[in-house]
């Protein structure tokens, strides 16, 4: 994947942004992890870095879609916790990385593990399920253990050839963190989950989009280009009904018929107040292509 970089005369706030580039360009949002030299196992700062991001798309009227990839051969080979203070969790021993630490030797102290799975991962992928525009991944290479769920999180992913997805944690003895048995079997149902969980396979990109795992598979000199052009349909869409799209798609797979009929009613209303549905309905009537603007 083509490095993205930040944003023409904006100097870095932070050492770490370098770390998660990011640029803004035809409305898209673009998050790209940067440490390719550690197959971009992500890091405490880069996790909060993307939290960020996404909630300032979701804030931002000017952005209507987003990216998030990365660069060099992995998407995100898991977490990086090497350095940080906090105890061994899950997150940390599925990093395709590093030797023992302080970080992960030191005595745990009853509810740290699951303080710190809430606080991170958990909020990286909340993250990305919540963010008012729609999200893609465009996944270059290997995406292991939280890297995966970053991914399947994302509303469409599109995978390079030579990518491949890994449940990594059943290889270190650890239960999924970052919402992977809730992400999983609403893409490919419990069957299926709980073999990729189970076994920890290594999942080429092919077998990823037969399983529903993946929207599309393309050249890897074609993602780059192929995330473009789909972020950028989006970004000229009606940002505020596909927003309520997402929200109801999102919402339909734990509520009830009643429950999931009155969310659409509700969307319904609140969306026909948008200036771009009477745009939509307005350019029916007339014969003509619409122009949304966004709100």
């Amino acid at each position: 994947m083509t490095s993205t970089s930040p944003e023409a005369g904006t100097a870095p706030t932070d050492p770490h942004d370098s770390l998660v580039l990011h640029t803004t360009d035809n409305a898209v949002s673009w998050i790209t992890l940067n440490r390719p030299e550690a197959m971009n196992a992500v890091t405490r700062d880069q996790r909060e870095r993307v939290i960020s991001l996404l909630a300032d798309a979701s804030a931002d009227p000017a952005v209507r879609a987003v990216v998030i990839t990365a660069t060099g051969k992995g998407f995100c080979a898991g977490a990086d916790l090497r350095g940080a203070t906090a105890p061994a969790t899950a997150a940390a021993a599925t990093t395709a990385a590093a030797p023992a630490t302080a970080a992960t030797t030191a005595e745990r102290v009853p509810g740290d593990v699951a303080r710190t799975i809430k606080l991170g991962a958990q909020r990286l992928i909340s993250a990305v399920l919540d963010c008012e525009k729609p999200v893609i991944a465009a996944v270059n290479g290997t995406a292991a253990g939280i890297g995966a769920h970053l991914a399947f999180a994302c509303d469409l992913v599109i995978a390079a050839e030579q990518a491949k997805f890994i449940e990594v944690f059943v290889r270190r003895g650890l239960v999924p963190d970052g919402g992977g048995a809730y992400l999983l079997p609403r893409l490919v149902g419990p069957q299926r989950a709980k073999e990729l969980m189970f076994f920890g396979d290594s999942v080429p990109a092919s077998d990823a989009e037969r399983l529903g795992l993946v929207n599309r598979v393309v050249p890897a000199a074609d993602l780059e280009k192929t995330a473009r052009a789909w972020a950028e349909r989006l970004a000229t869409g009606p940002t505020r009904a596909i927003a309520m799209t997402k929200q109801l798609v999102n919402a339909s797979l734990e509520s009830d018929r009643a429950t999931a009929f009155a969310a659409e009613a509700a969307a319904q209303e609140i969306n026909m107040t948008t200036a771009d549905a009477n745009e939509g309905v307005a350019s029916f009537v007339e014969r003509r292509s619409p122009s949304y603007r966004g709100r």
